[in-house]
């Protein structure tokens, strides 16, 4: 049996960490068994649907670099692959069932139907309802002769589901293990078919599951409530279910369900923030699953390779943003200074320090640049902030920033003084020699090395912490350095 697993969003809002995670667990579990990972948009919901959202899908993924093999912009064998050109499909299924009696129509008013629990597609996913709450199976006593009479004659209606009044619905959860539901305890009679002949979330999840031949199902445990409800639909339609794996949910640092309180959660907060997509990919991949004991970072390539479904822990996954930043600082450092320079431009341009299309000197500056910083960014939106000082003069900070701690005024010009001599006989072409020349100096003058550097540091980058100080001057010339240290000396007088 080949694989073939889907991602299916509702294109409501802006693509989130959760179900990036959710894609990414079945585009691994799919590559990792030679199979097939689609993606179906599940539109229904057409209140809250946007263009704007499905493009962000697109672009997320895209980013990202993990694709789907059948979809909408790919096309396949299944298609279409978007919900609202799949009506008809619905309405036939929907009609099926109530000729196999496993359905029927209901005429009720939605006054009488409104103690029904919200749909998924529509709320928060947990669809289930408590013994006696929901629709009181009002029409399912109707004679279907009769029923389906008025249904032709145009008299408004939905089509409901028959849920078995007794026993219980079992399945078996490739995470979970073997899970059972009293059917007093699933929605009662939910709609398949609306009145304006929309279908539900469980009636176009079900069919376009089966007719796509999905194998698996993965998503979160979140959804568990709508198993028991899919299985009696399965069963009857008469086909053979798809196998459930459900994953576990995303917490906060403080236990709850993962939201905006918690900081970033859609993907384009972290894009921006200046993620690299391979720390991203990498740190939400072990959300919840294990690869290989002592290793932390991992390829796509070596994530599809090494999944499995029996490394996935069954105990929530606690988001945690430090380590996401270690993992973004270790593929900083891992890149090579053009790829950085490629990487870090556009918050540079953003920033007003290059053009969109940095001039050959611009590039040749930020190239030279790049090994400075490479090991000091968090994020690549911490490159404007650490590299302005090459392409503009600082402002001068608070002269309190000039004078070390056992210092006052008089004694830090002094110190910008010698550092302008030394600056000007040694230079900065070797940085060793200029270390031990300054460390010389220090030393005669009765300076310790950190409180002769600090005032040059501030003077030419603007600020107490910088990339290498020696080799920042060296990148932007000595030349332009010289008269930074007598603009800080004229206001320390």
């Amino acid at each position: 049996m080949e694989v073939r697993v889907r991602y299916a969003p509702s294109p409501t809002g802006l693509q989130h960490i959760g179900s990036v995670r959710t894609a990414l667990f079945n585009y691994l579990f799919a590559r990792s068994q030679g199979g097939k990972f689609i993606l179906r948009l599940e539109d229904t919901d057409r209140s809250r649907f946007s263009d704007a959202y499905v493009q962000n899908m697109y672009d997320t993924f895209s980013w990202l670099g993990f694709y789907w093999d059948e979809g909408p912009d790919l096309g396949g064998p299944c298609k279409p692959y978007i919900q609202s050109e799949r009506f008809e499909l619905y309405r036939e299924h929907a009609q099926r069932l109530v000729a196999l009696g496993k359905a029927y129509y209901c005429f009720c008013s939605d006054k009488a139907a409104a103690a029904e629990p919200s749909n998924p597609a529509e709320g928060d996913g947990q669809d289930e309802a408590p013994a006696g709450f929901g629709y009181p199976r009002t029409c399912r006593a109707l004679d279907p002769a009769e029923a389906k009479r008025r249904a032709d004659a145009g008299e408004s209606h939905v089509i409901r589901l028959k849920i078995p009044l007794e026993g219980t619905t079992k399945f078996t959860d490739l995470l979970l293990g073997d899970i059972e539901w009293k059917n007093a305890d699933v929605n009662p009679d939910p709609v398949l078919l609306k009145s304006d002949g929309y279908p539900t979330y469980h009636l176009a999840n079900v069919v376009d599951d089966h007719l796509m031949g999905i194998s698996h199902v993965m998503r979160a445990q979140e959804w568990i409530p709508s198993a028991p409800l899919h299985m009696i639909m399965y069963d009857a339609f008469g086909w053979t279910p798809p196998a459930l794996c459900h994953l576990p949910m995303v917490l906060g640092q403080d236990g709850h369900k993962l939201s905006k309180r918690h900081g970033s959660t859609a993907v384009d907060e972290f894009r921006t923030k200046g993620y690299l997509k391979e720390a991203l990919i990498n740190y939400v991949a072990m959300l919840g699953c294990s690869y290989e004991d002592g290793r932390d970072l991992f390829s796509l390539e070596d994530l599809s390779r090494l999944f499995t479904i029996e490394h996935i822990n069954k105990a929530p996954a606690v988001f945690d943003y430090v380590k996401l930043e270690w993992f973004n600082g270790q593929y900083i450092r891992m890149k090579g200074d053009e790829e950085l320079v490629s990487l870090m431009t556009p918050y540079l341009a953003a920033a007003g320090l290059v053009g969109d299309k940095p001039s050959a000197a611009e590039s040749a500056l930020l190239l030279a640049a790049a090994p400075l910083v490479r090991e000091r960014l968090k994020y690549l939106s911490d490159a404007p902030a650490a590299l302005a000082f090459l392409f503009t003069e600082p402002p001068l900070p608070p002269l309190e920033e000039f004078i070390p701690k056992k210092l006052d005024a008089a004694r830090a010009k002094a110190a910008l003084a010698l550092c302008k001599q030394l600056l000007a006989a040694v230079g900065v072409d070797s940085h060793e020699e200029a270390e031990a020349a300054f460390r010389s100096k220090a030393e005669a003058e009765g300076f310790k090395l950190g409180d002769l550097l600090m005032p040059l540091r501030v003077a030419v980058t603007g600020t107490k912490v910088s990339p290498p100080l020696f080799e920042s001057i060296k990148v932007l010339g000595v030349d332009k350095a010289l008269p930074r240290i007598d603009r800080a000396m004229e206001a320390l007088s």
